[in-house]
């Protein structure tokens, strides 16, 4: 399983972040490119307690939906809806520089990636995560977004 805990699997994705361009077509979804980036940061920012997103979680979200996402063998879907605090068409940054903000991305990248514990204790849909679960988490999700523009 990828992680952003190894070291191959950050390279990787700082490689493919690097790949995507302002005008990178979508293959799915409303968000642009460039609001893409945003909405990684602001959930970096929102996981490590620098922006507030509002929970939304169930028992369900926080046990057998967390399990599937975090573990299961299987790309996450498509047209998942996003807390509203980091969804760039609602409450998210709104893209500025696109080259400043892939640097802020991949400076968020390595604060998550080489300061411990820098993870809040919940994340704001599936609940309480270790930091494993956390790193997991980081990888999938940039991964998800990375796919979604074809790096």
């Amino acid at each position: 399983m990828k992680t952003m805990a190894r070291a191959q699997d950050k390279e990787e994705i700082v490689r493919r972040l690097r790949t995507l361009r302002a005008d990178s077509t979508r293959r799915w979804g409303r968000m642009s490119a460039h609001q893409m980036i945003c909405h990684l940061s602001d959930s970096f920012l929102a996981v490590t307690g620098q922006r507030y997103a509002s929970p939304s979680s169930s028992p369900l979200q926080r046990t057998l939906i967390k399990w599937i996402a975090l573990y299961a063998p299987v790309n996450w879907p498509r047209g998942v809806p996003t807390r509203p605090e980091v969804d760039q068409e609602v409450g998210g940054t709104p893209p500025s520089d696109f080259a400043a903000d892939i640097t802020q991305l991949e400076m968020l990248v390595e604060l998550v990636t080489t300061r411990k514990g820098c993870f809040g204790p919940t994340h704001p849909i599936f609940g309480p995560m270790s930091e494993a679960a956390w790193m997991r988490w980081a990888y999938l999700h940039m991964d998800h977004h990375l796919r979604q523009f074809g790096c």
